[in-house]
């Protein structure tokens, strides 16, 4: 790619970003939104998060993981198990990786 295509390229996303981002405080009035519509976004950030997170505990390279002896299993449960306990999150990030990291640095999985 040439430098004047990405000082295009770069131009270009930064007018599409202000543009998507700004178009939400162009209007006098708020946008009516439905109920419906209230509610499903709401749930959106988890839907997102779920999003991420769920191929990188189930899948490795494009595939399902098959063996049982991958350390991602055990670090979601326990990371899983401490939020239900405490509903913490910090916590729950530091068990799941305490947790990991044991089992990959102590029995190499």
């Amino acid at each position: 790619m040439s430098e004047p295509m990405t000082w295009i390229a770069l131009f270009g996303l930064a007018g599409i970003t202000v543009l998507t981002r700004g178009f939400f405080m162009i209007g006098d009035q708020p946008l009516p939104i439905p109920d419906w519509l209230r509610e499903l976004l709401k749930v959106a950030p988890l839907a997102a998060l779920v999003a991420v997170v769920a191929p990188e505990v189930f899948m490795t390279q494009g595939h399902v993981i098959t063996t049982w002896q991958d350390a991602r299993w055990p670090a979601a449960l326990a990371a899983t198990a401490y939020y239900f306990w405490r509903h913490g999150i910090l916590g729950t990030i530091l068990v799941g990786m305490a947790v990991m990291l044991s089992l990959r640095l102590g029995l190499g999985w």
